[in-house]
């Protein structure tokens, strides 16, 4: 018997544009009560992937604290689900089963599991696409149901060409979610947001390794509640229209518009990943052709999508309009929504704090004053309480609503990473405001 799980969308904007005016933004909230597509939970792998290369004993709490994390992310598989763990090094190789396989957690199963975990030693390089590609092949084993991955490094990808890294992510894409994180500072966070953007997860520092422990406890927790598997945004366009880009920007500003698929004539999809109970925003904006006053039209059909059984059409969960109408009325016409606005400002903070963190590296000084003062501004007019706390680490901040900040002499590499991983996590609009 067949449930149909709780989806919603929400479509925020203003739909009136001036005479000529052509582009069209809207904010598309979706949100999940959690329900199951099917009355049994459905079935779900989760693999484990564990840097054990050399640098990971300095200093040794870095493979203590991983193997205990890796433990407790078992610990925390629900029984029935499918798992394995694999040891990255120069190359991949099994921890558990010693087979490429995948074994169905019990008490049984784990316990072998955190044994074979137990004994990890560290030696040898880092080619991190290797690392995936041994997933994705245990991955293969369930073609169907919520398929994810944990991810954990300490280092930079060094023993394979960073064509051999795009190649294997190019062969995972589509195929499973990878949240990744790298723990101490000796990692590149360009390198691994590359590979979670690639395989829709979440990057972050884990700067001290004793953390480690509880940040499994919470991606494997967050894993075990996603219940509703590849679930895709379909969106339809008119014909003389174009759809500029879609990006989500809650919980983090990431760029879907290069990961569209097409599914029928001026339709595309774009994979949002696995779903529990939770809420995501995506912003999309559509160029249309000028109206005359008054008309009004449909600039995109938004659909939440999931594969519907073999040689069937996929399920609709959810729709959604973005509406365009042309106005003479300028009060109506220059009205900016507030969620858009929000969102375009929180899009341009994460760009503006990576950018002025380059600039700092690269020794213009001037550019990473201008971009980091802009981002303390755009952090304080958003709300964006953990950014600002981050960037007060990397500037002094002489006044926050002008922008006007000094670059601090001396700043903790961990600090600054952590500005960097987290730059483009976001925040809903403050109550009242949208």
């Amino acid at each position: 018997m067949s449930e149909q799980p709780q989806f919603s969308i929400k479509v925020d904007q203003n739909k009136f544009l001036p005479e000529g005016g052509r582009e069209v933004h809207a904010i598309v909230s979706v949100e999940s009560a959690g329900g199951t597509l099917a009355a049994a939970p459905p079935a779900a792998a989760e693999v484990i992937i564990i840097d054990h290369s050399g640098s990971m004993t300095y200093p040794e709490t870095k493979m203590r604290s991983a193997i205990a994390a890796a433990q407790t992310a078992i610990d925390t598989i629900r029984d029935g689900v499918y798992f394995a763990v694999v040891a990255g090094s120069s190359s991949a190789s099994m921890v558990y089963p010693t087979e490429t396989v995948l074994k169905r957690a019990d008490a049984e199963t784990r316990r072998e599991a955190k044994a074979a975990v137990g004994r990890l030693r560290a030696y040898g390089g880092t080619a991190i696409g290797s690392w995936l590609r041994l997933a994705n092949e245990l991955f293969e084993q369930l073609e169907e149901g919520v398929r994810h991955a944990i991810l954990l490094t300490d280092g930079k990808n060094q023993h394979e060409t960073a064509e051999e890294l795009d190649a294997a992510l190019a062969r995972c894409t589509g195929r499973f979610v990878c949240d990744c994180r790298g723990v101490g500072t000796d990692w590149e966070v360009a390198e691994l947001r590359k590979v979670a953007s690639a395989l829709l997860g979440s990057v972050d520092i884990v700067a001290d390794p004793q953390d480690l422990v509880a940040d499994f406890q919470a991606m494997t927790e967050a894993a075990m509640g996603k219940n509703v598997a590849d679930v895709a945004l379909r969106v339809w366009t008119p014909q003389t229209s174009k759809l500029r880009f879609v990006k989500q920007v809650l919980p983090s500003v990431e760029d879907l518009t290069g990961k569209r698929t097409e599914s029928g004539p001026q339709s595309g999809d774009y994979p949002l990943g696995a779903w529990g109970a939770e809420s995501r925003d995506y912003h999309i904006c559509v160029e249309v052709p000028p109206g005359e006053v008054g008309k009004e039209l449909r600039a995109a059909w938004v659909k939440l999508v999931v594969p519907g059984p073999a040689g069937t059409e996929p399920q609709v969960l959810a729709t959604g309009n973005v509406l365009a109408q042309w106005t003479d009325d300028e009060a109506q016409s220059t009205r900016i929504n507030p969620r858009v606005a929000h969102y375009t400002g929180q899009a341009e903070l994460a760009e503006v704090i990576q950018e002025g963190l380059q600039a700092r590296k690269d020794g213009d000084l001037d550019t990473a004053t201008a971009r980091l003062g802009r981002a303390v501004r755009l952090a304080e007019e958003a709300g964006n309480d953990a950014i600002t706390t981050m960037l007060r680490k990397v500037v002094d901040v002489v006044d926050p609503a002008t922008g006007t900040v000094r670059l601090k002499k001396k700043v903790d590499k961990a600090d600054e990473m952590q500005l960097e991983t987290r730059s483009t996590k976001t925040v809903r609009t403050r109550k009242g405001e949208g």
